[in-house]
Parts: C-alpha cells; sequence; structure tokens
C-alpha cells in the first residue's frame, strides 16, 4: 500500500468517522426528543387529559405510571434489538429503532382523550408509551457504538459521548417545542395545542433517516462478521458469560438515571404545585441547563480518556450525593435565581457521570456482544432507577409533605452506585487489544512517514 493511497483510506476514514458521529446524535436527539416530550406532557399535561375527575396526587402518580411502561419496556428493546445489533449490525438496527419511536410518538398526537373514549385513551396511551420504550431501548447500544466503534480507542470518552449529546439536545428540543407551542395557543394548549409537538416528529424521523442511511457500518463490526466471529444468540451468551458486568452496568446508573428524572421531570411538578411557579419559567430553567450540557457532556467524556473512565464517574457519583439537600435547598428559597442555579447545577453533576458513561459500560463487552451486553445492562437501570424515581419521589413528597425523603433517595442511589462502580470487572478484551495494538502500529507508521 502506497502512502498515498493510506491517506486516502484515512480521508475516508475520517469522512465517515464524522458521518458516524452525526448520525448517531441526530438519531439520539430524536429519540430523546420523543422520550422527553412524554416526560414533559406526563408532568403538565396528561394528568387531567387521560386521568380526570381524580385527587391532583393521584392523577400525578397515573400520569407517572405511564411514563414508568415506557422505561420497564426499554430493556425489551435492548434485549429484541441488542440480538439484531450483534447478529446484523447497528446501521441496519438503529434505522428500525428510529422509525418505531417516531411512529408512536406521532400517534400520540393523534390519540383521543378520556373525554372523547374514555378509559381506552389511558389503554391506547400507555401502549404507545411501551412502543417508545422498546423504540430508545434498542437505540441507545446502536447509537453509542456506532460512534464509538468508528473512532480511535484513544478517544472513546470523547467519541461516546457524542450520541449522549441526543439527552440534553433532546430535551432541548422537546422543552422548547413545549414552550414554543404553549405560547402560541394560549388557553388552547391543554385542548389541542399539546398535540403540535408530538406530531413534529414525523419531520424529524425524515431528517434522522437521512442521516442514518448515509454512514457505513462500523469498521469493528465489519471485521467481526467478515473473520465470522458472529455470535448465533448474542442476548443468550452474554447473560450466560457476563452477568457480573450486566447488573453492575445497570446498577452504576442509579446515580445519574434516578435524579435525572427527579431532576427533570418531578421538577416540573414540584414547581408548579408546591412551589407556584408557572410552567414557562422551569420550562426556561431547563432549556439552560440543558444548553449547558451541549458543552458539559463531550467535556466530561474527553476528560475521563485523560483521567480515566472509573475516576470521572466517582468524582460525579460523589458530587450528585453532596447536592441532593443543597438542591432543594436552593429550589425551596423560591428565588428566580437560585432556582435556576439549582436545576443547571444538577445537570451539570449528572453529566460528569453521562459523559463517561457510555464508554464505561461498552468497554465491559466485546465487539461481537457489545450491542447486547451494553444495551441490556444500560436499559435495566430504567426499571430500578429511571422509571421509578418520579413515582418514588411524588409518594415521598405526598406522605411526607418534604423534600428531605426525596433527598436521602438521591443519596441511597449515589451509594449503590459508587458500590457497583468498585465491584465492575476491569477489562479489556482481547479483540479491542488486538485493534489498540494496529491502531498504535499504524499511528506510529504514519509518524515516521512525515518528512523532517
Amino acid at each position: 500500500m502506497t502512502d498515498a493511497h493510506a491517506g486516502t483510506l484515512t480521508a475516508l476514514e475520517r469522512s465517515q468517522r464524522r458521518r458516524a458521529v452525526l448520525a448517531s446524535t441526530v438519531g439520539t436527539t430524536i429519540e430523546w426528543y420523543d422520550f422527553f416530550l412524554y416526560g414533559t406532557a406526563a408532568a403538565l399535561i396528561f394528568p387531567s387529559l387521560f386521568f380526570p375527575n381524580q385527587a391532583a396526587f393521584t392523577g400525578i402518580l397515573l400520569s407517572f405510571g405511564t411514563q414508568f411502561v415506557g422505561f420497564a419496556s426499554r430493556p425489551i428493546g435492548a434485549a429484541i434489538f441488542g440480538h439484531f445489533g450483534d447478529r446484523v449490525g447497528r446501521k441496519g438496527t438503529l434505522v428500525i429503532t428510529l422509525l418505531l419511536m417516531g411512529i408512536a410518538t406521532f400517534l400520540i398526537g393523534l390519540l383521543p382523550t378520556y373525554a372523547t373514549i374514555g378509559v381506552a385513551a389511558p389503554i391506547l396511551l400507555t401502549l404507545l408509551r411501551v412502543a417508545q420504550g422498546i423504540g430508545v431501548g434498542g437505540e441507545w447500544g446502536g447509537s453509542v457504538l456506532l460512534s464509538m466503534e468508528w473512532g480511535s480507542h484513544k478517544r472513546r470518552g470523547l467519541m461516546a459521548s457524542w450520541p449522549q449529546m441526543g439527552v440534553p439536545l433532546g430535551l432541548i428540543l422537546s422543552t422548547g417545542a413545549v414552550k414554543i407551542t404553549s405560547s402560541l395557543t394560549g388557553d388552547n394548549f391543554d385542548t389541542w395545542g399539546w398535540r403540535i409537538p408530538f406530531l413534529f416528529s414525523i419531520v424529524l424521523i425524515g431528517v434522522g433517516l437521512y442521516v442514518r442511511l448515509r454512514v457505513l457500518e462500523s469498521p469493528e463490526f465489519t471485521a467481526v462478521r467478515k473473520e465470522e466471529r458472529v455470535i448465533k444468540q448474542p442476548l443468550l451468551e452474554v447473560i450466560r458469560t457476563q452477568p457480573r458486568e450486566i447488573i453492575t452496568s445497570a446498577l452504576v446508573r442509579m446515580s445519574e438515571q434516578a435524579p435525572f428524572y427527579i431532576f427533570i421531570t418531578f421538577v416540573l411538578t414540584y414547581g408548579t404545585t408546591q412551589l407556584k411557579f408557572e410552567k414557562g419559567e422551569l420550562l426556561n430553567d431547563t432549556l439552560i441547563a440543558a444548553t449547558v450540557g451541549l458543552i458539559s457532556v463531550p467535556l466530561f467524556g474527553a476528560l475521563s480518556d485523560i483521567i480515566g473512565r472509573r475516576t470521572m464517574y466517582a468524582l460525579g457519583i460523589i458530587g450528585t450525593a453532596a447536592y441532593a439537600f443543597p438542591y432543594y435547598g436552593l429550589l425551596n428559597t423560591q428565588r428566580p435565581g437560585l432556582v435556576l442555579l439549582a436545576i443547571v447545577l444538577s445537570l451539570v453533576f449528572h453529566d460528569m457521570q453521562y459523559g463517561p458513561q457510555a464508554a464505561l459500560i461498552s468497554e465491559n463487552f466485546g465487539t461481537n456482544l457489545r450491542y447486547s451486553g451494553a444495551g441490556l445492562g444500560y436499559q435495566l437501570a430504567s426499571v430500578i432507577a429511571g422509571g421509578p424515581a418520579p413515582l418514588i419521589a411524588a409518594k415521598i413528597l405526598e406522605s411526607t409533605g418534604s423534600t428531605t425523603g426525596i433527598s436521602w433517595y438521591i443519596i441511597g442511589c449515589c451509594v449503590i452506585a459508587m458500590a457497583a462502580l468498585l465491584l465492575m470487572p476491569r477489562r479489556v478484551d482481547a479483540e479491542d487489544q488486538r485493534v489498540i495494538d494496529l491502531q498504535e502500529a499504524e499511528e506510529r507508521r504514519l509518524t515516521a512517514a512525515k518528512p523532517l
């Protein structure tokens, strides 16, 4: 191979790397737009539309209950699409998850309410939420791997953090869509205006498909397929051989995911019902906090490449635990500036974990089991952390009339996550080490070939 040809290949790789990052980030942004949009609606709108004639907290609990089924179905999506992602490939699987999520969200925008079709309305809402959960459950693993496997092993923290940007971007888009639509439709927002952000999802699907269809399959999975190392039953194999990695991957997210949904979803309920803020004010604060995440997520991902994935993550766990009581202390002042500070800082501590998290979890599994193993471990946290968190927070507040118990709940989640981080196996897959050695050899060759 000549140096000129090698340069051409390097240029092609750089182009595909950029496309992979773009495809992963755009795709996860759309998926999280859909998922967060439901969470915002569950806090502000759905209790009265789908669970009328209920006591205030009962309606909220029922609404968050439909939100929870989306979390509960995410491991199902991880299992289904993890199998196909490790058998068929990352790219094709991601196209299907994008369609599933987008169509379910679009149909929620067309759904009749309880006033029109009675009890069938919340039942259909729940079924569509399940479809959303399955879609986003299968999405994460593929998006992270498509970006990470196209990148350098030395920068896995940064490369895997780009798809994680879908969280703040999706939060910005969904919160912004609700805020803009609410402003434009006024009093009609609670009757028909809320449907517009859900229907807008169909436009985002088109954008996502265009971007994703232009990227090639990841080189690491291509090598697995070429060398005929594809596992026939990857899900069963990874459960059989790496249960500890799966379990610790789920538990390590307790300090990230449970507080996150308290910080971005339950805060809307708490702020409007207890602190008497207008929903527009809280949505503005959430938008600002999510915008900060556009910098902090890749920053902490890149920092994990320097100081180590576990060190960076541990600092995030400690920060979240230390902030549990100050968070509500700032909120309860009811001073707008301090409330904004509370919400912004809450997501910074979250991002200290979320930035390096994708690489931290994915590196536990070899390429031929990575989609199944990482996806399943990541999404199991939805059942034990993200899904129950708003429900638990609402119940604690209803029972005690205080946020003290919620703060202790956050600290408890951090203790569990720290234990899981310490118990998480430290491993370098033999195949990964081979790829690392090849990349380092190529870098040395290119360095030696440069003219002095």
